[in-house]
């Protein structure tokens, strides 16, 4: 009897952690430099090989805190799909405060913002190379600490 309700916990517990993380394929942060992100410093993410064909969702994360000096952020996201080499550029431009001023990330200090970037059909075995970079006037982007890349699979 101990051993089932063991097991049935178990096997609950992995359903937990398989939902919560739905059809989530890819999700990496790279860090910029503590000093700033200088302009010519592209973020690259090398996405393996899709174990299924269907369509995904590219999100992006960014991390940043009260260093930070405007209200928005322009950002160049090149996805290059192999075989084949065909790649997609997308310019997101975040609106990172509200119209009365506060930050629209979660956190406190340091703040955590969500973008979507693209869908797009991919085959079984297709792979991503991913580079990001600023696209500010201004050379180097200080309180910038991680920009990251989430796929997930939509169907």
């Amino acid at each position: 009897m101990k051993h089932n309700v063991l097991r049935f916990l178990y096997i609950g517990f992995v359903c937990c952690v398989v939902s919560c993380t739905g059809d989530k394929v890819y999700d990496r942060y790279n860090h910029t430099p503590i000093m700033g992100w200088e302009k010519v410093d592209t973020l690259k993410f090398e996405v393996p090989k899709f174990s299924q064909r269907g369509r995904y969702s590219t999100n992006l994360g960014l991390r940043i805190d009260n260093h930070y000096p405007f209200m928005n952020l322009t950002l160049i996201v090149e996805q290059t799909v192999y075989p084949g080499a065909r790649t997609h550029v997308d310019t997101l431009h975040c609106s990172l405060v509200d119209e009365k001023g506060g930050m629209k990330g979660q956190g406190v200090g340091s703040y955590q913002y969500h973008f979507r970037v693209s869908e797009m059909n991919l085959k079984a075995n297709d792979s991503l190379h991913i580079c990001v970079r600023h696209d500010m006037k201004r050379e180097i982007m200080p309180g910038i600490s991680d920009v990251g890349i989430e796929i997930s699979r939509l169907y």
